[in-house]
């Protein structure tokens, strides 16, 4: 089986309930917060949890490359206020620790964003990168460059957002100008959503579209960066930069982009997973994806 699908599952009451949440769904893979999503400060895994967390995943048969750990929303790595920035920065690298004692190897997050606090102007990126994202770009890259300077093992994984308000990532060119940026490649990837690409902009529908926007990612980002998926379906239209996932085949995406996603190469021994809106159906999005 050369693809991996689950879904975010819960990991309510402790992350070592996360391997048996995707186990209920048939999950071959998942992703999960290590921490209170909504909070700053989590405390430290005790020896209890960390056992039981083991145990669980031994039990699931699910492999650590195939799981995908999500940075809590509050972190904002391009925050142009200095004292935020080092709290976010403080607040990444205690999650890249904590994806570290749990045995994992990425920690997928959001890149940030300007809120329209930028100033400085580079003449030769005027085209493909609006000035005041630029400045951001960088403080992002700057960002992951200290947390990967204080950390060990565990992959940055960039998200691709839907370009809703001030957040950067939306372009492959955002993506790329930031990899750019990082000095240690070997630690530097990107996940791909697929409702942010498409209200993005990016077209999957079709299979001409589909190839046109993956030659593209792989002409501007390469795909040896691509480290796991979001597979969501899409409330809003294409281009809309309005970030509302849909259950598989119910949105503006529909189906086919899916089945092309499940047969092809480049998208094996990766985490993909579900975002969809409804959780209860997650075990027959997954099997539904696997007939594809």
């Amino acid at each position: 089986m050369a693809k991996f699908v689950g879904a975010h599952v819960s990991s309510s009451g402790g992350v070592q309930n996360a391997p048996l949440n995707a186990m209920q769904i048939g999950a071959k893979a998942f992703a999960l917060f290590t921490k209170n999503q909504k909070r700053w400060d989590a405390k430290p895994f005790d020896t209890k949890t960390l056992d039981a967390w083991f145990k669980n995943l031994e039990l699931s048969g699910i492999l650590p490359k195939h799981i995908l750990p999500h940075d809590s929303y509050l972190i904002n790595l391009g925050n142009p206020d200095e004292q935020k920035l080092i709290k976010s920065r403080m607040a990444f690298i205690d999650e890249l620790q904590r994806c570290d004692i749990l045995g994992l190897d990425r920690l997928n997050f959001h890149p940030g964003s300007h809120l329209q606090k930028f100033s400085k102007k580079d003449p030769n990126l005027e085209d493909s990168i609006h000035s005041a994202e630029i400045e951001c770009l960088e403080t992002i890259a700057q960002s992951i460059n200290i947390a990967l300077d204080k950390t060990k093992n565990v992959k940055a994984v960039i998200e691709n957002t839907a370009g809703q308000g001030t957040n950067l990532g939306y372009k492959f060119e955002h993506l790329a100008y930031i990899i750019d940026k990082v000095e240690d490649k070997s630690r530097i990837g990107v996940c791909i959503d697929t409702c942010h690409m498409f209200v993005s902009g990016y077209d999957i529908r079709t299979k001409e579209a589909y190839d046109k926007t993956w030659d593209e990612f792989d002409k501007i980002v390469g795909f040896e960066f691509l480290m796991g998926m979001h597979i969501n379906d899409s409330k809003p239209p294409l281009g809309s930069k309005v970030d509302r996932h849909h259950s598989l085949g119910e949105g503006e995406i529909g189906w086919d982009a899916f089945r092309f996603i499940m047969n092809d190469d480049r998208m094996d021994d990766i985490p993909l997973i579900l975002e969809t809106i409804d959780d209860t159906i997650w075990q027959q999005e997954i099997e539904n994806l696997y007939k594809l």
